[in-house]
């Protein structure tokens, strides 16, 4: 793998995760949620919210549509692996996923959160518990990734 490309790969997980970054620092009075501060939320929190909900969607799916393959390249471990868990666990079996298992719960977060449910903020207020906390997370396993990978280009 081009260093240059992989950098760039970098560059926009970077610029998605100071993103997801604010938005949780801007929503960290309001967690965790119930849903009377749901209910409030005003307009910059809400649009906060959203720039939560994106960001989170973004950072996730690029990480494991981009940079985690573009890591197997890096470190010349693609091999024949074609099924997408067979690559998380041959990553984690290198050190540069902490857990496979664990990555396969934060998509899921992300393929819940696609699932809108404006009329019930019960429901919203779980999800925005669970999206933070898992948000975190995220932003943690990039970090480690991208102390992984240094070693490699």
């Amino acid at each position: 793998m081009d260093k240059m490309i992989f950098q760039g790969i970098l560059a926009i997980c970077d610029k998605h995760a100071e993103r997801l970054s604010s938005a949780l620092n801007h929503l960290h009075s309001k967690y965790p949620f119930t849903p009377d501060i749901i209910y409030n939320l005003d307009d910059i929190e809400l649009a906060f919210c959203d720039q939560f909900l994106v960001r989170y969607s973004k950072l996730q799916d690029y990480m494991g549509a981009k940079l985690l393959p573009s890591v197997l390249e890096l470190t010349y471990e693609q091999g024949e692996l074609a099924a997408f868990i067979d690559k998380l666990n041959r990553l984690e079996k290198i050190g540069a996923l902490p857990s496979a298992s664990e990555w396969l719960e934060l998509r899921e977060m992300r393929n819940q959160l696609a699932h809108e449910y404006p009329d019930d903020p019960a429901i919203q207020s779980s999800l925005l518990n669970k999206a933070y906390k898992n948000a975190r997370r995220i932003l943690e396993i990039l970090t480690h990734i991208k102390a992984f990978a240094e070693k490699y280009y």
